[in-house]
């Protein structure tokens, strides 16, 4: 799978970790920055990883902040982006399942390496089921960008 992964100086030691973990699994990875912890801001990562997967380059995101919070914000100004704040499994994998979530965000100063590999892996093995309820729920999110002015 492609996955555009962007972090700002608080998740770039984790972003690296996953980044190489990824790889070792076999995905390709678009590195959508930071390149250092020198301090930047996490909306300009959120947007950068949320116009990859916008324009096709990657199916599904992963973006990391501090406490996840700031990134998951910014992430869902962009529409046709579904991005969470998961930090645990269930959240991660059902997401998807039922959201049809495209990126997840982490919060490097709240979670532990082996917890963030456990979530990637949740989140990327999980696939959107397509019930009806839960599509005439993501349609309902759709009209709600549309109807305020985020149509994509």
């Amino acid at each position: 799978m492609r996955i555009a992964v962007g972090a700002d100086h608080a998740g770039f030691d984790l972003k690296q970790i996953l980044v190489a973990y990824l790889r070792q699994r076999g995905h390709e990875v678009i590195d959508a920055g930071t390149n250092s912890d020198n301090p930047v801001d996490y909306p300009d990562y959120a947007e950068a990883v949320g116009k990859v997967l916008l324009d096709g380059r990657a199916e599904r995101g992963l973006l990391i902040c501090g406490s996840g919070v700031g990134a998951s914000v910014s992430a869902n100004k962009i529409p046709g982006i579904r991005a969470a704040v998961c930090h645990d499994t269930y959240s991660a994998r059902q997401g998807v399942e039922h959201d049809d979530m495209n990126i997840l965000v982490l919060g490097a100063r709240v979670i532990g390496i082996e917890l963030a590999r456990e979530l990637v892996d949740n989140f990327l093995g999980a696939k959107f089921t397509g019930e009806e309820r839960h599509r005439r729920r993501l349609e309902k999110i759709k009209a709600l960008e549309k109807r305020y002015g985020k149509a994509k």
